[in-house]
């Protein structure tokens, strides 16, 4: 069953049982999914990567908003964008840990024989790809300088 399916099905569970707070997270999904179907360039049907590109980048957006009102100390905002990002957070892959994610890297910093952070665009892209919706880019980043530096 295709992401946009479920959410719809969702969105009318949400309704039924007068979920304000859902509703208003998996609207927020169907408008960006439905955005990136339609725009220029884009595929007849989502890919399930594209998908998680579209949630990611969400979940993203949710997290520099709630971190910009906990610091302006409008907990009000804060609290929707927490509970936006509830929502939208089972749609994605479990997330690896900080701990995986330092073991798959070094794995891969030994597979391609990298030694400096020169290498890191090398090791950034091919674990970008390998990593799509398993973990966040600047995590990896983090991990990577870590690992190299």
């Amino acid at each position: 069953m295709s992401l946009i399916i479920q959410i719809d099905q969702d969105i009318k569970l949400a309704m039924l049982a007068k979920q304000a707070d859902r509703l208003r997270g998996l609207r927020a999904i169907k408008s960006a999914l439905l955005l990136a179907k339609t725009e220029k360039g884009a595929a007849e049907e989502l890919t399930p990567e594209a998908e998680i590109k579209v949630l990611q980048k969400l979940i993203k957006q949710r997290k520099e908003s709630a971190d910009i009102y906990k610091t302006q100390n409008r907990e009000d905002l804060y609290e929707i964008e927490m509970e936006e990002m509830k929502v939208i957070e089972p749609y994605l892959p479990q997330q690896m840990s900080r701990f995986e994610i330092e073991g798959y890297l070094q794995e891969l910093i030994e597979r391609l024989g990298a030694t400096s952070t020169s290498d890191m665009g090398r090791i950034m892209g091919m674990a970008n790809k390998e990593l799509a919706g398993k973990a966040d880019g600047k995590t990896i980043s983090e991990v990577v300088r870590q690992l190299l530096g």
